[in-house]
C-alpha cells in the first residue's frame, strides 16, 4: 500500500468505526428514552390521578409551561404511546448517528421550540401530551441535516426518510380536534432549526 493511499484508508476505517460506535450509542439511547415513556405510562395506568393534566402543555397557562419538558414523556393511553414508539425509535436512532452530544442538543431544541410554539398556538387551557412533536422534529432534523451538511450518507438517509415517512406531513394540518397539529408543526420547525444550528462547519472534511 502506497504512502498516499494509507492515510485515506486509515481515515475511512476510523470513520466507519466512529459511525458504528455512534449507531450503537444512538440505539441504546433511544431504547432508554422509549423505555422511560413506557414506564411512565404503566405507572400512570396503575396509579390514581391524571398526570397528563398536571404535566402536559396547557395553552396560554403560565403553569402549563412546565409541560414543555414533561409532555413528550406522557401519553393519552397505550394506543397513543404505541403509535409513537416505532417512528420515534427509527427517526431518533437516525438522528443520533452523528453523536449523542449533537443528538441531545437537537432534542432539546426540538422540545423547547416545539413546546413553546404549541403553548402559544393551542387554545387557552388545551392540554397537549405525547412524543409526536419529537417524531416530527427528528424527521425534520434528519432530512435537513442531509441538506445542510451535504454528507453522502446523510443525504441518502434523508431521502430514505422522506420516502418512508412523507405521509406524516399531513399531520401538520388541522384535521382532528383530538390531535395536536400545533405540536407536529412546531416540532418539525424545531427539527429544521436544530439541523441549521448544529450543521457542520463549512470546509469540514467529514
Amino acid at each position: 500500500m502506497s504512502d498516499y493511499s494509507r492515510p485515506r484508508f486509515e481515515s475511512a476505517k476510523s470513520g466507519l468505526a466512529s459511525l458504528l460506535s455512534g449507531a450503537l450509542a444512538s440505539l441504546l439511547t433511544m431504547l432508554a428514552i422509549v423505555g422511560v415513556m413506557w414506564a411512565v405510562e404503566i405507572f400512570d395506568y396503575l396509579t390514581p390521578g391524571t398526570p397528563d393534566l398536571a404535566y402536559g402543555i396547557r395553552g396560554w397557562d403560565p403553569q402549563g409551561l412546565i409541560g414543555i419538558f414533561t409532555a413528550p414523556f406522557l401519553h393519552g393511553g397505550f394506543g397513543h404511546l404505541m403509535a409513537n414508539s416505532l417512528p420515534l425509535l427509527v427517526l431518533g436512532f437516525l438522528a443520533g448517528l452523528r453523536g449523542i452530544g449533537k443528538f441531545l442538543a437537537a432534542s432539546l431544541l426540538i422540545i423547547v421550540i416545539g413546546g413553546i410554539g404549541t403553548w402559544f398556538a393551542s387554545g387557552p387551557g388545551t392540554v397537549t401530551v405525547g412524543a409526536s412533536g419529537l417524531v416530527f422534529g427528528y424527521f425534520g432534523y434528519v432530512v435537513a441535516r442531509g441538506l445542510f451538511d451535504r454528507r453522502a450518507l446523510d443525504i441518502v438517509i434523508g431521502i430514505g426518510v422522506v420516502i418512508a415517512y412523507w405521509s406524516i406531513l399531513a399531520g401538520v394540518l388541522p384535521s382532528d380536534p383530538y390531535i395536536s397539529w400545533q405540536g407536529h408543526l412546531f416540532g418539525l420547525i424545531g427539527g429544521l432549526v436544530a439541523a441549521w444550528i448544529l450543521r457542520r462547519p463549512a470546509g469540514a472534511i467529514r
